[in-house]
């Protein structure tokens, strides 16, 4: 068996005709999504970036015990499962930079063989003493990235980090289809902001933005509607659309490879990405710090499996980033340790059955949200209670020295017996959080506009909330910080 992995950063779900009628020119997604098996009620675990890999390659949930981190000693990778239960050679393509930085890094090193294409948002690429000149700018300024975009031709797509990364993916075509039993793990940053493409990408959404400032990438913060008023909102949307197409072009010619050498008969590949992204919607920009909407936890997901009778078809059963793992493992005949807590979706793609009755997703430290894929239900922490981030690697860059001055040590965590730090936060709830928790019926109400409130209901979600906490091993102190007293 022969894998192909490929994780987009950022796309979001409902800006692609796969899921819906969209403005957005993706014509590959959509020629992979008719070949393959399209997945309804697919839902993000751990958010953002890293916590969300987290779960992809470890198949349990991150953001119940740990923040954004390295992958940890006692982490079972599935890259190094594959190497030494099925002897699958495993190789990664990326122009993620959040893999090579604190706190997030080590999570390339289980691969066999890795590469980085450099450039992308703040990647610590080009050295410039000189500050780079800059245009009057709204939004997130960061000097490196003007550092390194003057070392590129903007208007030339082999320039650009995502292009490079298919265009060596083409090549591992290339160079091993006619080998057996390896897995190719191919990730892009892009559409993930600052959203920057050749101007003939967004030439086809006719973005005539005339505004006084340079705008590409916005603060993550509520629109401010004196200074990105809808011109501005139609225009980072454009943009962002823009820099979606040209990721689409570049797996257009990794598709077309995959023609060309026939690899559809022995291949399976499958397409996700880790969170959406909010370019205006409900009067935000980004993600992190409001509510968790369905728009950035309930992502995309395709998969084609040579012979699979579900090709050509969607399904409908609640699944989540977890279940990566173990199914990249089956097709591969390797098997998951009981610490896994995802399932595989092999099943699925012979028949649409149950799968999960219920997912969490959240971000660590803040709510925790439910859904069984006829509600979602969000419960808030306790305002100012402790949460724990579990490390047996701790980042000093990514927290103060006084926060590890306060840490424990010792054998916290169910899945190992490796004493790990134990250092406390405090807990937070999202942007104008109301004083309750929060249900929403997303058959009726999809875009979460209008909270549900029924005290019988909200008390039978609350319940299927905690069996999942426990069947998910959450640390006692999310019991304490989440009010299950």
């Amino acid at each position: 068996m022969k894998t192909v992995f490929i994780l987009m950063d950022s796309l979001n779900r409902h800006y692609l005709n796969a899921y819906g009628p969209s403005w957005v020119k993706t014509p590959n997604i959509d020629r992979l999504a008719e070949r393959g098996v399209v997945f309804d009620n697919h839902y993000s675990g751990s958010l953002p970036c890293m916590p969300a890999r987290r779960d992809i390659m470890t198949g349990r949930l991150n953001f119940l015990e740990s923040r954004w981190c390295p992958l940890q000693p006692y982490d079972e990778a599935y890259p190094h499962v594959l190497r030494t239960q099925s002897g699958t050679y495993s190789h990664m393509i990326t122009d993620h930079y959040h893999y090579f930085e604190a706190p997030g890094f080590g999570y390339h090193t289980p691969f066999n063989t890795w590469e980085f294409m450099r450039g992308q948002e703040g990647d610590h690429w080009q050295p410039r003493v000189k500050d780079p000149e800059t245009p009057v700018y709204r939004g997130k300024n960061r000097r490196q990235d003007w550092v390194n975009r003057s070392s590129m031709d903007l208007e030339k797509d082999e320039d650009y980090p995502t292009p490079q990364c298919f265009m060596r993916a083409i090549d591992f075509l290339q160079n091993n289809h006619d080998q057996d039993n390896w897995l190719l793990h191919l990730e892009v940053f892009d559409p993930h902001e600052p959203f920057v493409c050749p101007q003939k990408y967004r030439d086809l959404y006719n973005d005539t933005w005339s505004g006084p400032y340079h705008f590409d990438w916005p603060n993550y913060a509520p629109v401010d509607p004196e200074h990105e008023g809808p011109d501005a909102i139609d225009h980072i949307r454009k943009r962002y659309a823009g820099t979606l197409t040209m990721t689409d072009v570049w797996l257009g010619k990794f598709l077309d490879k995959m023609d060309e050498l026939e690899l559809w008969e022995d291949t399976t590949v499958i397409l996700t990405t880790d969170h959406g992204h909010l370019l205006g919607e409900y009067g935000y920009w980004a993600k992190n710090y409001m509510f968790d909407y369905r728009k950035l936890a309930h992502i995309p997901l395709i998969a084609y499996r040579p012979g699979s009778p579900m090709n050509g078809k969607r399904v409908q059963a609640l699944t989540t980033t977890i279940d990566m793992m173990p199914t990249v493992l089956e097709l591969h005949g390797a098997v998951p340790s009981e610490h896994v807590q995802g399932k595989s979706l092999v099943h699925l793609l012979e028949k649409d059955e149950n799968h999960h009755d219920a997912v969490l997703y959240g971000y660590f430290a803040k709510d925790i949200n439910l859904t069984d894929g006829r509600y979602t239900y969000t419960r808030q922490p306790l305002r100012d209670s402790v949460a724990y981030h579990h490390t047996a690697t701790p980042v000093i860059s990514a927290k103060t020295p006084e926060q590890y001055e306060n840490a424990e040590f010792g054998r916290f965590l169910p899945q190992t017996t490796m004493p790990v730090y134990r250092v406390p936060e405090t807990s937070r709830r999202h942007h104008n959080a109301p004083d309750h928790h929060l249900l929403y019926d997303i058959e009726q109400d999809p875009e979460q506009w209008s909270a549900v409130r029924n005290d019988a209901l909200e008390a039978e979600y609350a319940s299927k909330l905690l069996q999942l906490l426990k069947q998910y091993q959450a640390p006692e102190w999310q019991y304490a910080r989440m009010d299950y007293r």
